[in-house]
């Protein structure tokens, strides 16, 4: 599957890949102020923003949606820079086609699978009803009482278009049906990725734990480990100026 894509600059290419629920848009800042020296290409994932849905969200076959894209749009061997879900896709980008990833950076997520945390937030979000007139906060009101958090609330609202057919801008079926895959980690049968590769971490996030360098060692021999002070699981909205410095001196290396 050819997925949508933004794109913007020129220079030696840099995808970003989004995380669970999101869209390329979503990494806008990171794209703009990258764009200044690489030709970045943002992308939508399968189910989500303008790409097209299909029941299959298995981390492989998204990293196969990935490298058609790259070849479609001639951006091979491009650096990598995937947050959560989308660092994910990318490890697995990297580890099936390590000739097409020229570098890989990973935002707080950990080649392992993970306790069920998302199915909450999947059926509360199945349960606005979509039907007019509907407004944003409305909508709001009603993810509420399931999701405390209003930055988080507010993410996912952005999927939310509003008018006299609401709908969804993310296939929240099939995303739903897929959750056990997203949350889950199943490592290719290939060599581990020799590319430079850097993890970074958020200082209040615990998805990349100590205990699980020596897993990620595994499939990335020379990765590197950075905290981001001041942030949490979404470090480009926590910690932008950080985030941004942390990478662009990845890419620069």
């Amino acid at each position: 599957m050819i997925l949508h894509a933004i794109e913007a600059g020129s220079g030696p290419p840099v995808v970003l890949l989004h995380g669970l629920f999101g869209m390329a848009r979503n990494l806008g800042a990171v794209q703009r102020a990258l764009a200044q020296r690489f030709r970045v290409i943002a992308m939508d994932l399968r189910n989500h923003g303008a790409s097209h849905h299909a029941p299959d969200m298995r981390y492989a076959t998204m990293a196969a949606d990935v490298i058609e894209t790259m070849e479609a749009m001639r951006a091979l061997p491009a650096a990598i820079i995937g947050h959560s879900m989308g660092g994910k896709t990318a490890m697995q980008t990297a580890l099936l086609r390590p000739d097409a990833v020229a570098r890989l950076a990973v935002a707080d997520i950990a080649p392992v699978a993970y306790p069920a945390r998302n199915h909450p937030i999947a059926a509360a979000v199945r349960a606005i009803p979509l039907s007019a007139p509907l407004t944003r906060a409305a909508a709001d009101a009603a993810l509420a009482g399931t999701i405390p958090d209003a930055a988080l609330r507010a993410f996912l609202l952005g999927n939310l278009i509003v008018g006299p057919s609401p709908s969804w801008r993310i296939w929240l079926e099939e995303i739903t049906a897929s959750l056990p895959d997203l949350e889950g980690w199943e490592a290719p049968s290939a060599p581990p990725y020799m590319g430079p590769t850097l993890f970074i971490a958020g200082d209040r996030s615990d998805f990349i734990r100590p205990e699980y360098r020596d897993t990620i060692r595994g499939l990335f021999p020379t990765s590197r480990f950075v905290t981001l002070k001041n942030a949490g699981h979404w470090l480009h909205a926590d910690n932008p100026a950080g985030f941004l410095g942390v990478l662009e001196a990845f890419l620069s290396t």
